[in-house]
């Protein structure tokens, strides 16, 4: 492929959303480019360059982009109606199915965001253990809400359990309702568990913590203490729900937690995502089922949308066909395996961290295991392989390669060469 070229078009797009959007961007990615259609594995930007794509959207399609049965049943429900504010068939199959799916799940409550469901399950959980402290571990990711926004990514952190905000605007107040531990440090997230026990509401992770996977014995230890004092532990599966199994990262790892979030794949591209728990938890959504004081409303203009939810439908039934996640892990591990082993004989200092179906490289001889341990990462060094991979037609986040289910041996192969030529790059 010829190296990427920028048309007076897409230039003009990007001045125009300078002049409307802060940064010039949704807030998402950094770089510059503007997307206009995807298709399968690839997408295409403005000026007409074609990319593998392995930013899939942050990862909701992982069948590919406008696969044609999901473009076919979301024709279908576009023509019955868009959205009712009330239940509708779509919804209730799909809740039926993730119910079906996920371990923990007795009941399920759509939203529309990622963010709004882990903010619905730890309020969830606090209204159950009437205490107001959550855990949430060092570098995880839940959304954009105050309490995920502590100690997200900070730049100087705090000795733990101190939290550090990570945004402007979040209440002072909010510092001393959430207590941080180390990501894969099990012996100091359980004493700090055990010394707040009788604060915490909850403790919330993901099982997967950004590319990081669990230690042996990491996930289940949390889940023994949490269950030990009653705190309700809650995964967040919005990145890893259909991903790693069917049944999620706890089927993969085969621990089970009292709640989830789920998103991204469920709603097949579309914005739907859903808290999903145990009988007793889920029950505080219900005002016939509990107390008035425990009572959770949860209201969405746009929660369990027909048309994400028909989406949703169709996506799982694809997911659920015979060799899809034997597929899907074998192209991750050839991508992760081959890029390894340039680097390797390179060379060059570096890891391919993740599993198979998400993954990335942090440039650094240093194991890497939590989030502090990701800071001794030369990050210029991994904008300049991202870029040199852009250049080359394959196109990735600043971190993370999300492998689809639609990736071809003619996607792989391109990879593998732009591979070569970023390493060699790099080497030179």
């Amino acid at each position: 492929m010829a190296e990427r070229t920028i048309s007076q078009t897409e230039t003009d797009l990007i001045q125009r959303a300078h002049r409307v959007m802060p940064g010039g961007s949704l807030g998402n990615i950094g770089r510059d480019i503007v997307i206009t259609e995807g298709s399968a594995g690839r997408v295409r930007d403005a000026s007409g360059n074609e990319y593998v794509d392995y930013l899939l959207g942050s990862g909701p399609m992982l069948i590919g982009h406008a696969h044609p049965e999901v473009n076919e049943v979301v024709r279908e429900q576009v023509a019955k109606g868009t959205t009712f504010f009330a239940n509708n068939d779509q919804a209730i199959l799909l809740a039926e199915e993730l119910v079906n799916a996920v371990a923990c799940a007795d009941k399920v409550r759509f939203t529309s965001s990622g963010t709004e469901a882990t903010f619905y399950a730890l309020r969830t959980a606090r209204a159950y253990r009437k205490r107001d402290k959550i855990l949430k571990f060092e570098g995880g990711y839940h959304g954009m809400h105050d309490y995920a926004l502590m100690s997200m990514s900070p730049g100087a952190p705090h000795d733990f359990p101190r939290p550090t905000p990570d945004s402007a605007g979040i209440p002072r107040a909010i510092e001393d309702e959430v207590l941080i531990a180390p990501f894969n440090d099990l012996q100091t997230a359980r004493t700090i568990i055990e010394r707040h026990h009788e604060e915490l509401g909850a403790v919330i992770v993901e099982p997967f913590q950004r590319l990081l996977p669990p230690k042996p014995g990491f996930l289940q230890g949390i889940r023994e203490v949490t269950a030990q004092h009653g705190i309700p532990l809650i995964f967040d599966e919005v990145v890893t729900g259909f991903r790693f199994a069917y049944g999620g990262a706890q089927e993969f790892y085969g621990v089970e937690p009292d709640m989830c979030s789920l998103g991204k794949v469920i709603a097949g591209g579309f914005p739907l995502a859903a808290v999903a728990g145990n009988e007793e938890l889920m029950s505080h959504f219900d005002a016939s089922s509990t107390e008035t004081d425990g009572f959770l409303p949860q209201i969405g203009t746009l929660s369990g949308n027909p048309v994400a939810a028909a989406a949703g439908l169709k996506t799982l039934e694809i997911l659920r066909r015979e060799g899809t996640y034997e597929r899907i892990f074998a192209t991750g591990n050839r991508l992760k395996n081959e890029l390894q082993r340039m680097l390797d004989e390179a060379e060059i200092p570096a890891s391919v961290v993740g599993e198979a179906p998400l993954f990335d490289v942090f440039f650094t001889d240093q194991e890497i295991i939590d989030y502090r341990s990701t800071l001794l990462a030369d990050k210029q060094m991994l904008a300049r392989f991202n870029e040199l991979l852009l250049a080359r037609g394959v196109l990735k986040g600043d971190t993370k390669f999300y492998i689809s289910l639609a990736h071809t041996a003619a996607d792989v192969q391109q990879t593998l060469d732009a591979f070569a030529a970023a390493v060699d790059a790099l080497n030179s």
